[in-house]
């Protein structure tokens, strides 16, 4: 039977036999189900780091001015987190987290050209 491609871009790529991610080789027979997850940011640096800002615009001077500018990191550490999201492959030995990326579409790509190799193995 020849290999049928479903997906093939960087260094993922989905066949009906075959689902190769970062040079680690994964055989579709042994997989049973495929799934997404979700890691939400990590935030706990910007609140921290905006606490402090907060109580040192209590002060006057370059303290003030060191909670402006220390709110204003919390802030952009804030926007700059961003969530990671994963292909979770269930096998007969368990499930296994095969790729993460911060990329929700590319993600939901690659579970849909995996769910289609899985249908095409009959």
């Amino acid at each position: 039977m020849d290999e049928k491609i479903f997906f093939n871009q960087g260094n993922v790529r989905v066949s009906n036999s075959r689902f190769i991610v970062d040079g680690q080789t994964y055989a579709m027979s042994n997989v049973t189900s495929v799934k997404s997850g979700v890691t939400p940011p990590d935030r706990g640096a910007a609140i921290i780091i905006a606490i402090i800002g907060l109580v040192c615009l209590f002060g006057s001077g370059w303290v003030f001015v060191a909670g402006l500018v220390a709110l204003a990191i919390a802030v952009l550490t804030w926007i700059g987190s961003k969530a990671k999201y994963s292909v979770i492959l269930n096998t007969s030995s368990g499930e296994n987290q095969a790729l993460v990326s911060e990329d929700k579409p590319y993600i939901a790509n690659v579970i849909a050209s995996l769910n289609e190799a899985i249908v095409s193995r009959g």
